[in-house]
């Protein structure tokens, strides 16, 4: 075997070993890591009736078919109800939302709404919104989300030992009967993004808050750039690399519907892989890991691998795999030839197969063999048509929220 070929070979496994390490075996390796490190001490709760002011922050963009079932989630929190306090971000919407909102602030007095004709966008809402805001905690969250009645009390209690500087809640879809393969596998991709997320608390620090559901200290918030597409990951990972870190309430949680089609789906995940780029790059100085150690560690492993390393890494293994067919076929080792052709076949089944769960998922189905594959497959190319997005810049905070199931 000439050296290019060791070359090649050598290449296919390393990258092999990262699209493992990436989905698998991070979360293998934090298991270990929480395990060696053994129970942590808890801070001692403070007492029950110690509960400090909270702002909720709902931006809503045209969101009027949602608005009665969220405010009245709102109110439902057993949160005391004069330490809770609502501030609904409407800025631009044309749907008369300022007009319904503006009725219930009659009967409600912590209710605050932030209207006007111009949209300017989620970020400059938010910015604006913050300067408003004189609680000692704040908790944004989505206004198609539905919370469980003790988010709040939840949330706030995690910010009892002085470091937490973020809490994030867990983002649960809600899947009724036979979802499309698409809600399908996003509901099985937040199960494990939400295991990863208990890992991440327990060894270190979340890297990157949930938006359905998250909370800050208000005095560690920094003005987001308007441009910017991930503000929730963009708030967290800063308030984590100012030496804080981000814990994890998984007991508060944001319920969601499942995006309403593929095509609805591709829209947020391309949005996302995009906002994924972008704050790689703003955030480059948390790639450092001899400043920022563990966070550094957890932020390559969870989020910049599967970012910027193993989109680009599987089509490069269909390569790699063909050029040492080639060269297993002038081979005398018959081993050779039948283990990279064994390697080749499983690719192409597996392809085989997400093409098929592709094919149905605008069918009632939770055939796990297929869309299991399709939507692994699914965000990786959404990742690859995110990036060149990306590089084509003209990035704008103001977007249109992808459509929900019904």
């Amino acid at each position: 075997m000439t050296l290019f070929y060791q070359l090649v070979g050598w290449t296919f496994f390393l990258l092999a070993f990262l699209v493992f390490y990436t989905y698998l075996g991070y979360g293998i390796v934090a298991w270990l890591l929480v395990k060696l490190k053994g129970k942590q001490v808890t801070a001692p709760a403070t007492s029950e009736t110690a509960f400090p002011d909270v702002t909720m922050i709902v931006p809503a963009y045209n969101e009027l078919d949602y608005l009665p079932a969220k405010l009245q989630n709102c109110l439902n929190q057993d949160y005391p109800a004069e330490h809770l306090h609502l501030l609904f971000v409407i800025e631009g919407s044309t749907d008369d939302s300022a007009t319904y909102l503006a009725g219930r602030q009659r009967d409600i007095p912590n209710l605050k709404v932030i209207s006007g004709t111009q949209r300017l966008g989620k970020i400059v809402a938010m910015n604006r919104a913050m300067q408003q805001v004189t609680t000692p905690i704040t908790i944004f969250t989505d206004a198609n989300t539905q919370l469980n009645r003790e988010a709040v009390s939840r949330i706030v209690k995690r910010f009892e030992p002085a470091d937490i500087g973020c809490v994030t809640g867990e983002k649960r879809i809600q899947l009724e009967g036979e979802e499309a393969a698409a809600g399908s596998g996003e509901g099985l991709y937040w199960k494990y993004e939400s295991f990863l997320k208990k890992l991440d608390a327990q060894l270190h620090t979340i890297v990157g808050a949930a938006g359905e559901l998250f909370a800050i200290r208000t005095n560690l918030y920094e003005p987001v750039e308007a441009d910017t597409l991930l503000d929730d990951f963009m708030i967290s990972l800063r308030i984590a690399g100012r030496g804080y870190r981000v814990d994890y309430a998984p007991d508060a949680y944001a319920l969601e519907r499942p995006s309403h089609s593929v095509s609805e789906e591709r829209k947020r995940k391309v949005r996302i892989a995009t906002g994924g780029f972008q704050s790689i790059k703003r955030l480059a100085y948390l790639l450092n890991i001899f400043s920022y150690g563990w966070l550094s560690f957890q932020y390559v492993s969870h989020r910049v691998l599967r970012w910027a390393v193993t989109p680009f890494c599987l089509p490069l293994l269909l390569l790699l795999n063909v050029i040492m067919l080639t060269q297993s076929a002038t081979s005398d080792s018959m081993l050779s030839t039948t283990f990279w052709q064994l390697l080749f076949i499983g690719q192409l089944v597996f392809y085989a197969i997400a093409t098929i769960g592709y094919v149905l998922e605008n069918r009632q189905t939770r055939f796990k063999l297929t869309f299991v594959p399709f939507y692994f497959v699914f965000m990786n190319w959404c990742v690859l048509a995110g990036f060149i997005r990306f590089c084509n810049g003209n990035l704008s905070g103001v977007w249109e929220k992808a459509k929900r199931a019904s």
